[in-house]
């Protein structure tokens, strides 16, 4: 996931880039096809200020089911930071061990 104050503009620069669509966008945060199946796909999210340090860009790692993922992530020794939602996509802050943080969402 990328922070950005101008989706429109990094949408524009990374799918041409990476020879990808738009798979599913919402008026904040679009998310592009993987470049093969099962790949790893880059997401962008509206922010209101530009952001500074270490949460410009982090990981948005796509799960079958929020709980199961949180439970494991939990016994391997991460920790849960917070949960949002937004219309028809609910998504959940995990940090790992060391306090990085990384989201986890079930994706339709």
């Amino acid at each position: 996931m990328i922070n950005t104050t101008d989706v429109a503009r990094l949408v524009k620069f990374w799918s041409a880039l990476l020879g990808v669509e738009v798979r599913r966008e919402s008026p904040d945060f679009v998310f592009l096809t993987p470049q093969q199946p099962g790949g790893i796909a880059v997401n962008f999210q509206r922010v209101p200020d530009p952001t500074e340090g270490r949460r410009r860009l982090h990981l948005d790692l796509s799960v079958e089911s929020l709980e199961a993922a949180s439970e494991r992530i939990l016994e391997l020794g991460g920790s849960r930071v917070e949960d949002h939602e937004v219309p028809g996509f609910a998504w959940r802050v995990m940090a790992d061990p060391d306090g990085n943080e990384f989201c986890i969402a079930a994706m339709e």
